[in-house]
């Protein structure tokens, strides 16, 4: 498996929260061999083994969401240009001035760019509007045009407008969050396909994440998983906190919550894993986390109660069109995760 060129792929896919169509194409060419997928409604997109689940063993969800952050048309002025709202969570200065892409009614992607004050007219440092008085300018000159012509309306997703570069062994990208994620899914799974395990593994491309963790609560529902495993992408901290506070740091190893806002992770499942990094030499970070929130809350609250770990690459710039990710944390987040799967047992579930 070409884990770049993967994760190329993935990251450059169009796939706004509810249109993760592209993505999960994408996805599919990389399924390894005795594998089956389907998808839902939601556009979940389920990976599980060609043959029969063994029913005397517990089931071993492998997660990551297949959104990023995105836009959506909500209405379109007479000039042209276009009024959007958001999907997911943004900050003024990630947009300004920048291009995006539209996907119109037909299916076909349209760049356009967030419109500027520009210094000429009396833009400077004290104008960066909010998010709510910007719009859009696709080049049209009238909604007449917009509509009939560009074939764009109301409800039309929107996503970054950004190319995938690799410089050592940094990749920069937008929606490594969670596109990354996608691919150790993926990679996990090729790596354990033909391995006698004590777990039943069923992995799943969630919808929706960045939205409310919406896609989550199906794939909860149809796998029923005894355990779970998230695979994120991280928002790192090692260019924003003094250093004694630095928990995410870009190429020092995966990163594993304590906590979040939405959950408290099983200390035991967590335990087992920083164990399993260290007799394996991997690289990890623990983080107690004080914001945020992943599909983990989701997982952990299913059923009758779910131990589920979070394991992040640390991503410099995440929820912007570029993005920075290291190859080697992406690595180890792989390593970690298969040998983590390798070492469940029912028994060892049992103990969390």
């Amino acid at each position: 498996m070409d884990s770049i060129k993967m994760i190329k792929e993935l990251t450059c896919a169009f796939g706004a929260p509810g249109f993760e169509e592209d993505v999960l194409e994408v996805a599919k060419r990389y399924v390894p061999s005795g594998y089956k997928t389907t998808r839902d409604s939601l556009l979940n997109f389920y990976i599980e083994s060609e043959n029969a689940k063994n029913p005397n063993l517990p089931t071993l969800l492998l997660d990551a969401h297949s959104d990023e952050i995105g836009l959506m048309v909500q209405a379109v002025k007479n000039d042209g240009t276009l009024v959007f709202t958001t999907l997911g969570a943004w900050v003024p200065a990630a947009l300004y001035a920048q291009r995006v892409l539209i996907k119109n009614r037909d299916g076909k992607q349209i760049t356009g760019v967030i419109a500027s004050k520009m210094p000429h007219f009396g833009g400077n440092k004290d104008t960066l509007p909010s998010i709510d008085k910007m719009v859009i300018d696709i080049g049209a000159a009238s909604k007449d045009e917009v509509i009939n012509d560009f074939k764009i309306g109301p409800g039309c997703p929107i996503t970054p407008k950004s190319e995938f570069e690799q410089i050592g062994d940094t990749m920069i990208a937008k929606a490594f969050d969670d596109r990354i994620g996608c691919a150790a899914v993926l990679e996990v799974m090729q790596k354990l396909s033909g391995s006698a395990l004590g777990v039943n593994v069923v992995g799943a491309l969630s919808s929706q994440e960045e939205v409310g963790l919406r896609g989550a609560k199906v794939v909860a529902n149809y796998v029923k998983p005894d355990i779970a495993i998230c695979f994120e992408g991280a928002p790192a901290d090692d260019t924003l906190v003094e250093p004694h506070m630095i928990q995410t740091a870009m190429g020092k190893g995966p990163m594993i919550r304590l906590m979040d806002v939405s959950m408290i992770v099983n200390p035991r499942f967590f335990r087992l894993c920083v164990d399993i990094a260290k007799k394996h030499k991997i690289p990890v970070q623990e983080a107690v986390r004080t914001g945020g929130g992943t599909n983990g809350a989701v997982y952990h609250l299913s059923g009758i109660g779910v131990p589920a770990i979070v394991i992040s690459c640390p991503v410099r710039y995440a929820h912007s069109h570029n993005s920075m990710a290291s190859v080697k944390d992406y690595e180890n987040t792989v390593v970690l995760a298969v040998e983590i799967a390798k070492a469940l047992t029912a028994e060892i579930i049992a103990q969390f």
